[in-house]
């Protein structure tokens, strides 16, 4: 007589009945009780509670001066430890039931000399059926380690979210950096001090001794502007394989130069790299330097390939304004699926942001801001609908600042993805940008005292 796994059970004696037997004469075989007896261990020892042998699908790194990223994504959920190591500063993170493979061997080559926070990625094999990621640190982080179930193309994803120890006060930015307009100025043997305005996380430049090229300025008008998605979320992806995230901060970029060539404007940058930030943390930027105005830059997809031409969206407190505008906020909406947010660290924080407070102000300062940039876009391309639309986007729904979002073209329109990837294209685009935020300030000049002092 043999058990279901092939072996023999004859001759073991009268009476001699082993835990195995135990188990067979109950109606359950010796694989499915080891089966189950490892995932009981593995409920008790790790975060996630899945047994399931997994195999490494990629890895990515994603610096930025803020924080860095680590995604490890497996084809089932990764079970894991982690913990601090002082002297050197490390973060080691063992990953159970994963075999060393290629995959997490090419880590080493995934880290960027000039990333702000890590030194070097290395793993190994640390025990049987354990493999151990060290992360070598430049600096202290404070780590925040959760797991993202699949969406979209992306699988079980693990993420290291590497942020530094020291809060980053993006207003403290604003008013000690050098703006190029400041270098452009001092090129014209001009001789005054001033504030300067950037948006990066790098120590403060020497002080220009340049005079503004309107010694009457004294109202300094900050644009926020986000370049929508970036990192783990591409955004849109057309036909050629062009990435939504790429086009928005290459089109953010062109505009913020042209904002800080303004006598009386400033622009900051949501990001200004390839990284993933949260759709209320974005929100939260722009409150955090007293933004006058939020500009929000996408390009448009849709299911069909031929939908074209440019729009401009604004917050609708109610219903969205047509069923396009609807599909669209919530695809917008979903980012924060995709790129991964941490849940467990927005408690209250996204109460304190999203308030639900009376908008109606600011969104009929919104829908001028809207008008004005239509006109211009009107100029240099096909207008999708001719009047601003309105929807429940998240990223606009700060209460006291006036925002759009600027969809830029189709994506997904095979010529104007040609289109959208062209300089010359980004920079009439930029342009037509810049003229409606002017055409907005002539007639709207944000009340208020000087919020970005000018010294001597």
């Amino acid at each position: 007589m043999r058990d279901r796994t092939g072996e023999s059970i004859a001759g073991r004696g009268p009476g001699v009945l082993t835990e195995p037997d135990a188990a067979l004469a109950q109606g359950i075989d010796r694989r499915r009780l080891l089966k189950f007896a490892g995932a009981t261990l593995a409920l008790l020892v790790s975060p996630v509670g899945h047994a399931a042998p997994a195999s490494l699908l990629a890895v990515r790194v994603w610096p930025s001066a803020e924080y860095t990223r680590i995604t490890l994504e497996g084809s089932t959920t990764l079970r894991y430890s982690h913990m601090l190591v002082p002297d050197p500063d490390r973060l080691v993170v063992d990953l159970e039931g994963v075999h060393l493979d290629s995959v997490l061997q090419s880590l080493p080559s995934k880290v960027m000399e000039s990333d702000p926070y890590i030194r070097l990625i290395r793993a190994g094999q640390n025990r049987p059926g354990v493999v151990r990621v060290v992360v070598e640190l430049k600096a202290p982080v404070n780590p925040q380690v959760f797991t993202l179930a699949p969406v979209g193309n992306y699988g079980h994803r693990l993420v290291l979210d590497l942020h530094s120890t020291e809060e980053h006060d993006p207003l403290l930015a604003l008013i000690m950096k050098d703006s190029p307009m400041d270098a452009a100025a001092g090129d014209a043997g001009q001789d005054s001090a001033q504030a300067s305005v950037s948006d990066n996380g790098n120590p403060p430049a020497e002080r220009s001794t340049a005079r503004r090229a309107d010694p009457n300025v004294n109202r300094l008008f900050t644009v926020v502007l986000d370049p929508g998605h970036g990192g783990e979320d591409p955004g849109a992806i057309g036909a050629a394989g062009s990435y939504e995230k790429n086009v928005t901060l290459s089109i953010a970029r062109r505009l913020k130069r042209k904002i800080d060539a303004e006598p009386n404007m400033r622009a900051v940058l949501t990001r200004d790299g390839d990284y993933f930030v949260p759709l209320q943390q974005r929100v939260t930027r722009a409150r955090r330097v007293r933004a006058d105005l939020f500009v929000s830059i996408h390009a448009d997809a849709f299911v069909k390939p031929e939908a074209n031409g440019s729009s401009v969206y604004v917050l609708s407190e109610r219903g969205a304004s047509s069923t396009a505008a609807r599909w669209l906020a919530q695809k917008e909406n979903d980012a924060d699926l995709v790129g991964g947010v941490n849940l467990a660290r927005q408690d209250g924080h996204i109460a304190r942001t999203l308030l639900d407070l009376s908008q109606t102000a600011t969104i009929n300062d919104s829908l001028k801001l809207g008008r004005a940039m239509l006109g211009e876009i009107g100029g240099i391309n096909r207008l999708h609908k001719q009047d601003v639309e309105q929807a429940g986007f998240a990223v606009l729904k700060a209460p006291d600042i006036p925002s759009v979002l600027v969809e830029t073209a189709f994506i997904s329109n095979p010529q104007e993805e040609r289109r959208l990837n062209d300089e010359a294209y980004q920079e009439k685009m930029a342009n037509a940008l810049l003229r409606g935020i002017r055409r907005y300030f002539e007639t709207n000049p944000p009340a208020g005292t000087t919020r970005v002092a000018q010294l001597g």
